[in-house]
């Protein structure tokens, strides 16, 4: 989780919602990811490339040499709904992610309700490793004056209370 912390700070750092992946197999890192597009081109965000799915682009590259299942996604951020059922269909069986996404997050989706595509593929969730280290990477661009991405959100509000930070 150390390493997707360092991937979110690169996102923090180039203005970005501060989220980032690594995929580890046989204990190396094989992919990673950070969130970009979240400041948008006029103004408007592009919600397709998040840290999660630029991760599994870079898995997509290494072809049938890789064995998704024995690999484990960290992400500073509960992944979305689009991200868990990306990971869910690439084979990778473990989620550890950092910070709960009260807003949006998708790993409590019920795959047994789901169609059988995605019930047949199971896939163990790990939540809150190293959260307060992920937490106040995003209470800090929350903080951020000129940043607009999810501004007066649910997702904002819960965020800097979770850290302590009085609302405005």
């Amino acid at each position: 989780m150390g390493l997707a912390l360092v991937s979110a700070q690169r996102a923090f750092d180039q203005g970005e919602f501060p989220v980032g992946a690594v995929v580890v197999s046989d204990g190396r890192v094989v992919a990673e990811g950070h969130r970009v597009g979240s400041a948008g081109l006029a103004g408007r965000p592009c919600e397709i490339d998040h840290a999660e799915i630029r991760a599994l682009r870079q898995l997509a590259a290494l072809g049938r040499d890789f064995d998704p299942g024995r690999a484990v996604i960290f992400s500073t951020m509960e992944p979305c709904l689009m991200c868990f059922a990306a990971i869910v269909l690439s084979g990778i069986k473990e989620i550890v992610y950092a910070y709960e996404d009260i807003m949006g997050g998708g790993t409590g989706c019920d795959l047994e309700s789901l169609p059988v595509l995605y019930k047949k593929c199971p896939v163990r969730v790990v939540p809150g490793v190293l959260r307060k280290k992920s937490l106040d990477l995003f209470a800090e661009f929350f903080q951020k004056e000129n940043n607009l991405y999810w501004k007066n959100s649910l997702l904002e509000h819960y965020t800097l209370t979770q850290a302590g930070i009085k609302l405005k």
